[in-house]
């Protein structure tokens, strides 16, 4: 199906792939620049067209297409049109690494038509959702505010004034709830936006302060002027111009909910009169201090994610020993050493709530993550964890010719831990304590004590499902990353979340914590890898996009070089520094699923959707080994701490442990009915925990 690009087309949609359009016999375009499939006609106004297109060179990604074919030319308001489009396409580029504001993919002319080709965001505007519900209650205003104004910060920043935001300029993104501005059309530079330009009006009426009415003049207030009158229009449900008294001089808002019998909170009264006042000295002068005086008002309700009852003093480590194992070349009762964690002498047993209620889902294929619903956790057992293993009858086995076993033992199944409601896709060990953490679709954290099968909390922050976690060397940070494209720090010991890192425009596939604890790498669906400062909270670095969408990314050695792996079938070895490529890792024939680095730092496995597992030297980037056996794609892979094994696991639902010297299978465990999605090995190595799609984690402990 190809749409009519012709601007005065009558018809232009169409379920044909003719050549030309049947309904003005116009040529039709197959593709934009060669890339862009032009489907589906879905707005038009005075000066162009908007279509909904799909991204050939992108896996066929959704995109938009704004086409500039103004009806009357070389009049003075054609030029100015022109001049407001080009603008546009250099605001967009300007601003895009923002994730609430839509990415420039393209600008560029073609046919005598004007073409700018942005990310599509799909949801729904607030002028659509207000006319198709109620009012917004005070909790929902906070939120939209608190999540709009660093929006505002950055395009201030930046120098930009966005000069219309209204309602319809604000859409709701559908796969994390979050409102993106849009239409920079209008946005000017401060330098420009400030000067006096006689007989100029640019904004939207009831929504634009007076200044911009009268003389064209804005300023960074002048938007927290717009998005408070868009406030006023969201909380009671009428626009702006209704609100207002011409005669008196001031808003009747708060008189309106009066007659509605509704009320808010003083402070946030105060804050909302304080955005939309009519003199520019008055009001607030920038987004900071708006959300400054917000986040001092009294914290509503389920607002905040982590666990609840996480007071002042509360650990989630009291009452619990440090891992006790038995293994090769270990004596019984190993005792792995501990560090001193925050508050600990003073901690008690935390408070917690019963389970929430299961929820049913999909047996097969992944599943649609569910609607942001409001931040709220659980934590589901009260019990004190008991050093006693729950018994479970061994499910170890060997396939055939898969070698011989390793001489005095096996790996056995100790554990199976239930309780989350999708695909488990992650998990990880605290290196400090017998604390294990797993992550899944249902968008929930889950943090057990591994040795007695107690679920300890269940943490709700993420909107969307949760790909990857990590914890730091110290036991006392966690890590966490998801499909609403953001990374969140939790502190471990008390549930509390000390900060979330935003700036990737899609799913946060895979995180790394460096050596020293500060330093984080990502990477993401965006085709890019990011470097964070965790002490600062802050983006530190942006390594290029080369590879497309990325599915996985370690550290090769301390702090300086990265390796990653993604949808183009290479692994690339990165100096952090320089972000330069060192070495590009050929060999796979498919998607790289997750790569890992030997203790080391000389070898490196990476997990591959072509079946195998692929040994690397990783000074001379020489292909030592190819591990063949699986019979469906390998997800993920993890090196024993010893460097000498390494564990794989697969669509297959198959565990299977390799000799990393010669390549030979050790042994092969029938895990999961389900694919396995992650392993992890606990630091003794003698455990190791798998993840998968059948909503559990299993524990395996050498016997």
């Amino acid at each position: 199906m190809i749409c009519c690009l012709n601007p005065h087309c009558a018809q232009p949609n169409h379920a044909t792939l003719a050549e030309v359009c049947p309904t003005c016999g116009n040529p039709l375009e197959a593709r934009l620049r060669g890339r862009y499939r032009p489907l589906k006609l879905i707005g038009r106004g005075g000066f162009g067209r908007t279509y909904f297109a799909l991204d050939a060179d992108r896996l066929n990604s959704r995109c938009v297409i704004k086409q500039f074919a103004p009806q009357t030319q070389g009049t003075k308001s054609f030029l100015k049109a022109v001049q407001l489009f080009e603008q546009e396409a250099v605001r967009l580029h300007e601003l895009g690494e923002h994730p609430q504001i839509p990415t420039l993919l393209a600008y560029f002319e073609q046919n005598k038509y004007l073409y700018l080709v942005q990310q599509m965001i799909q949801g729904r505007t607030l002028h659509q959702e207000i006319a198709a519900q109620a009012a917004y209650s005070e909790g929902s205003l906070r939120q939209l505010l608190e999540d709009l104004l660093p929006v505002l910060h950055f395009i201030h920043e930046h120098g930009v004034i966005h000069r219309d935001i209204t309602p319809s300029n604000i859409i709701r993104r559908k796969v994390d709830q979050k409102p993106v501005l849009i239409d920079f059309g209008v946005a000017k530079q401060f330098s420009e936006a400030i000067r006096y330009e006689p007989g100029t009006r640019i904004g939207t009426e009831g929504y634009a302060p007076i200044e911009q009415l009268r003389s064209g003049q804005a300023y960074p207030s002048s938007d927290i002027y717009s998005l408070g009158a868009t406030c006023l229009h969201l909380l009671t449900g009428c626009k702006p111009e209704d609100l207002y008294s011409p005669q008196e001089g001031r808003w009747l808002w708060q008189e309106y909910l009066q007659n509605q019998g509704r009320t808010i909170l003083p402070g946030l009264a105060a804050v909302l009169n304080c955005m939309t006042r009519d003199l520019v000295s008055e009001r607030y002068q920038t987004a900071r201090d708006v959300l400054d005086d917000l986040q001092r008002l009294p914290k509503l309700e389920g607002t905040v994610p982590g666990w609840v009852s996480s007071q002042s003093g509360q650990n989630l480590f009291t009452g619990l020993d440090s891992p006790r194992l038995s293994g090769p070349g270990q004596g019984a009762g190993l005792t792995m050493p501990t560090t001193s964690l925050p508050n600990a002498a003073e901690s008690a047993e935390p408070t917690s709530k019963p389970v929430s209620k299961p929820i049913s889902g999909p047996v097969s294929g992944r599943p649609v993550s569910r609607p942001a619903q409001p931040v709220v956790a659980s934590a589901p057992s009260s019990k004190p964890p008991s050093s006693k293993p729950v018994s479970s009858k061994p499910v170890s086995s060997r396939a055939p010719g898969s070698g011989a076993a390793i001489a005095g033992g096996g790996w056995q199944l100790v554990q199976t831990l239930t309780g989350h409601q999708s695909w488990v896709t992650t998990a990880a060990f605290n290196p400090q304590q017998p604390i294990l953490v797993s992550g899944s679709l249902d968008d929930t954290l889950r943090v057990w004590n591994w040795q007695s099968g107690d679920l300890l909390h269940s943490i709700k922050g993420h909107a969307r499902g949760v790909n990857d976690v990590a914890i730091d060397r110290r036991g006392q940070m966690l890590v966490s990353c998801g499909d609403d494209a953001t990374i969140k720090v939790w502190n471990l010991g008390d549930g509390t979340l000390r900060n979330t890192l935003k700036g990737h425009m899609r799913d946060v596939t895979a995180i790394a914590l460096g050596s020293s604890g500060n330093l984080l790498a990502s990477a993401s669906e965006d085709g890019t890898l990011k470097l964070w400062n965790l002490s600062q909270g802050t983006l530190h670095k942006t390594l290029p996009s080369l590879a497309g969408m990325l599915k996985t990314v370690a550290w090769a050695s301390a702090d300086q070089q990265l390796v990653s792996g993604g949808l183009d079938n290479t692994i690339r070895l990165w100096n952090v520094q320089t972000a330069a490529v060192i070495k590009t890792f050929i060999g796979h024939t498919n998607t790289v699923n997750q790569v890992a680095v030997s203790p080391d730092a000389r070898l490196m496995a990476s997990a591959s959707k072509d079946r195998t597992v692929r040994l690397w030297d990783l000074a001379t980037g020489a292909l030592l080994q190819t591990l063949q056996g699986h019979t469906q794609e390998v997800n993920t892979v993890a090196f024993l701490p010893d460097g000498k094994r390494l564990v794989s696991g697969s669509g297959d639902g198959t565990l299977r442990l390799w000799n990393s010297s010669n390549g030979t299978i050790q042994e092969t465990l029938s895990a999961h009915i389900n694919p396995l999605h992650r392993v992890a090995v606990e630091a003794s190595g003698t455990v190791i925990a798998s993840a998968s799609a059948d909503k559990t984690i299993k524990l395996w402990q050498w016997r």
